[in-house]
């Protein structure tokens, strides 16, 4: 088999779109089109990638998409638009990556399910912490049976540069939903991976509690700085400069969910801790793991006597690996090659990546209207044995 060929949906190398272009196989794909409506960004292509030079260049979606020599592409682009931009290339026949979220809406997640189903099209999200190692430590710790059948599990993320999300379009509901389906997707997957169900009842809480309150705004129109948000003096949150003029998503959030297969799991995310790390606690019923550290060198906890907090049973260092998100950037980028050439399945299903969204899109309805439970809506048979089958016809 020839390399793959393939297009670049969203261009701007301060972002998704150097992942991409730092880390797809060489020896197996092969860049021949970028997209971005701004100009700037794919001049800036051009010039971080001179190895892309005889890539051809387009300002609309729809003209990449219709490239015939383009087979696959990756979506990375905001939010907001993936359902449009995913349906158009899966309908064109053209593999997907799609960065995470799926979409927006479950509505939007169905619609893209649909066109995938319906075209026999690979489509893959971009749920890049399953591959990470700290991740897969626990899963391989959870499916030994070490720690007995999984009953209980509680994650909480600290996220000391959650300023950077109240800069762009994630800082309306209108364009991203809220933080808890676009930056939580990451957890609830991992979640419902780790723990083996998908949520079928959750309700939350939260609400809007320091980032409306900072002065200086971005004005009309005035483009944000996206590096401010890594840099030390971006501190404490209430003297942040350059945010959205307009925000109305929450900045901490917290949901419990019931899991289908019994499983009962809390989830807490707050943008303007001082620190940044998640942390997983899975319970089973002889023992319970926890990481310390998601990234990098980092550890995985193992108790399965009793004792004290401090003095797991089982220590796993983990060293760090080459890459971004812990070497899982890479990773994912590879993982797609591999499935769209029919050489290995991907980690993530689309059905998984969707009920991700869902529990996100249920979860900040709960909390926008007096916490109220919220059951996620299924989908058909079709779809769900068709996707977990690997997006292979039985």
């Amino acid at each position: 088999m020839g390399r793959t060929k393939f297009g670049l949906i969203g261009a701007n190398m301060t972002r998704r779109a150097k992942v991409v272009e730092m880390y797809y196989p060489r020896e197996e794909a092969e860049l021949v089109a970028i997209c971005d409506i701004d100009p700037d960004a794919i001049k800036g292509f051009y010039e971080d990638s001179p190895e892309h030079k005889d890539a051809r260049a387009y300002s609309d979606y729809n003209d990449i998409i219709a490239d015939p020599e383009v087979e696959a592409v990756f979506v990375m682009i905001s939010d907001h638009y993936h359902e449009e931009v995913a349906v158009a290339a899966l309908n064109a026949g053209k593999a997907v990556f799609l960065e995470k979220p799926m979409a927006i809406t479950v509505e939007g997640c169905d619609r893209i399910l649909e066109a995938a189903y319906r075209t026999k099209t690979p489509l893959m999200i971009g749920h890049n912490m399953r591959y990470m190692p700290s991740i897969l430590k626990m899963k391989e710790v959870i499916d030994s049976g070490i720690i007995g059948d999984i009953e209980c599990v509680w994650v909480r993320h600290f996220i000391n540069y959650g300023s950077c999300y109240f800069r762009h379009f994630c800082a309306r509901q209108e364009t991203c939903t809220g933080l808890l389906l676009q930056k939580g997707a990451h957890d609830i997957d991992v979640i419902h991976w780790l723990a083996g169900g998908y949520t079928s009842r959750i309700s939350g809480m939260g609400k809007l509690s320091v980032y409306d309150r900072t002065k200086n705004r971005l004005a009309p129109g005035e483009k944000p700085d996206r590096k401010a948000s890594w840099r030390p003096d971006c501190w404490p949150p209430l003297e942040v400069k350059g945010l959205a003029a307009e925000i109305d998503v929450e900045d901490h959030s917290m949901v419990m969910m019931q899991l289908d297969n019994g499983v009962q799991a809390t989830y807490q995310q707050c943008m303007y801790t001082p620190d940044s790390e998640r942390n997983y606690t899975f319970i089973g019923t002889k023992g319970r793991v926890e990481n310390i550290g998601d990234q990098g060198e980092c550890q995985i906890h193992v108790w399965t006597n009793r004792g004290t907090r401090r003095r797991p049973d089982i220590i796993y260092d983990l060293k760090a690996v080459e890459g971004g998100h812990g070497g899982a950037d890479p990773r994912i980028i590879k993982a797609f090659f591999k499935f769209v050439r029919g050489e290995a399945p991907a980690l993530i299903t689309p059905l998984a990546a969707r009920n991700a969204v869902a529990a996100g899109c249920m979860g900040h309805y709960s909390m926008r209207n007096g916490n109220v439970p919220m059951d996620i809506p299924p989908v058909c048979k079709e779809w769900e044995e068709y996707f977990n089958n690997g997006q292979i016809d039985r």
